[in-house]
Parts: structure tokens; C-alpha cells; sequence
């Protein structure tokens, strides 16, 4: 007779850190995200423009990913009209439900994307992408189809464990 079966533990997802890249392979996007503190001006006209290259960014006044996120983490940058560039390709619904990877300084994170989405740029600050929810993920940029006037957003949850 064997020895009963020991469990075998559940992998821990690293701690909440800033994320310093973010990868969607389906997207062929791969990109390092560096930290943008939105100025005075940004949150009191309620609109915010990264700087202008093929980076990401991380809003650092709202959330970080990982285990004890305690709220949305926010990552923009920029698609370009008659450019390359990795946040072109956002503006795809078939990325629901392919794989979003996180890297911060405390380990790689993997999420699940739930949704793709277009807001009209004078409406983003006024939807429900901004309620807090911990450890979620929100990519946002222009759309291509409509650079001036709409914004892609992609949301991801954390992937469940295996």
C-alpha cells in the first residue's frame, strides 16, 4: 500500500510591485513600462497624455500587481497613425481571453484579458474603468480605427491558478 497523496501547494503570486514591462504574445507586444506621475494640470483637467514613444507607462497613483494590490493598476501608451508601434495592436477584440504578462521587480504575473473595449475620448474619465479593483490590469490607448476620437481600453484579470 502507498502513502496518501500530499497536496501539493498552491503557487504563491509575487507581491504587489510597480511593473517595469508587459507582454501579450497573441499581440506580438512586448514593451517596458517606466513610471508617469500624472501632474496637477493631468488630474484637474482630467486628461492625460504620455510622453510621446514607444514606451508604456504606469500611472503611479493608482495601483501596482501582485498578491495585496489594492487597487487597479494603469498602464497607457501611444499607438501611431502611419507608425509601427506595440499598442497598434490593442485595438483587437479577438485578445479576450489570451494571455497578459506583467513583469515588476517581485516576479512575473499572468493574467487573462477580459475585455476589449473603445470609449470616446471625452467620455473615458467617466467610465467604469476607473472603479477600484485590486490586481486588475487596464491598458489604455488611442484607437486605430480613430486615433483623435476613441480610446482602446483592455482589461485583465489574474489568471487562475493552476
Amino acid at each position: 500500500m502507498g502513502s496518501p497523496a500530499t497536496p501539493s501547494p498552491k503557487p504563491i503570486r509575487p507581491l504587489a510591485a510597480p511593473p517595469t514591462a508587459v507582454s501579450i504574445g497573441a499581440a506580438n507586444l512586448s514593451v517596458r513600462v517606466l513610471p508617469l506621475t500624472p501632474s496637477a494640470d493631468d488630474l484637474a483637467s482630467e486628461s492625460l497624455v504620455p510622453p510621446l514613444t514607444l514606451d508604456a507607462y504606469w500611472l503611479t497613483g493608482y495601483g501596482v500587481p501582485g498578491a495585496g494590490s489594492a487597487n487597479t493598476t494603469y498602464i497607457v501608451g501611444h499607438s501611431w497613425d502611419g507608425r509601427d508601434a506595440p499598442f497598434n495592436r490593442l485595438s483587437d477584440s479577438s485578445l479576450v481571453g489570451k494571455a497578459l504578462t506583467v513583469t515588476t521587480a517581485k516576479g512575473v504575473l499572468e493574467y487573462v484579458v477580459d475585455s476589449v473595449t473603445t470609449h470616446d475620448k471625452n467620455t473615458l474619465k467617466d467610465s467604469d474603468i476607473w472603479n477600484v479593483v485590486p490586481n486588475r490590469v487596464v491598458l489604455i490607448s488611442c484607437y486605430t480605427e480613430d486615433p483623435w476620437g476613441k480610446n482602446v481600453v483592455v482589461t485583465a484579470s489574474p489568471a487562475p491558478s493552476s
